[in-house]
């Protein structure tokens, strides 16, 4: 039996029905902070590194971020911003490790309270909650908008339109015509 996963076999695309492709995250393969680092890179950039303020692909490695040595640095070499993997990310900025993002966000996959998440993961329950509605944001941003074609069909909708904040006219719309109306 095999004890390791390569970072390419951590992640599987796969058709969805929406028409966006979907990734399916072999959880085993991304359990230690290289393995987590590298999927995010294949995911994030599956065309190569590029940088997120101009999208220039003229980018160079600048070492490793010294509290997270799997984090790449880089710099890109058209507008000289510096970035690192999860620069423009729901992960930047925070102090828990990618692996545990990853671990909350598998837990919740497992709809796991963030109670127990917190216990699971040895975290304050106040980080687990904050930390959970961050993914749950980050989920719905990346969520395709959902496009109607064809025909619709729609079942006792009720709509109220105008008269905001004027009860008055809406009920003197409803009044029969010899009553004012």
């Amino acid at each position: 039996m095999r004890s390791t996963i390569e970072p390419e076999e951590a992640t599987r695309s796969f058709p969805s029905d929406t028409g966006a492709s979907a990734m399916l995250v072999n959880i085993l393969g991304i359990t230690d902070d290289a393995k987590c680092y590298e999927v995010v890179r294949q995911l994030r950039w599956p065309e190569g590194v590029h940088c997120p303020h101009c999208e220039a692909h003229e980018v160079v490695k600048q070492g490793r971020d010294e509290t997270e040595p799997q984090r790449q640095r880089y710099e890109c070499r058209s507008c000289g911003h510096r970035f690192d993997d999860l620069t423009g990310t729901i992960f930047a900025g925070h102090h828990q490790p990618l692996r545990v993002w990853v671990l909350v966000l598998y837990f919740m996959g497992l709809n796991l309270s963030n109670e127990q998440i917190a216990k699971e993961l040895d975290l304050d329950p106040d980080d687990t909650q904050r930390m959970a509605t961050l993914l749950r944001e980050g989920v719905v941003r990346r969520k395709p908008e959902v496009q109607l074609s064809g025909e619709v069909e729609c079942d006792e909708v009720y709509v109220v339109a105008g008269h905001k904040g004027h009860p008055e006219a809406v009920r003197k719309k409803g009044d029969p015509v010899g009553e004012g109306g």
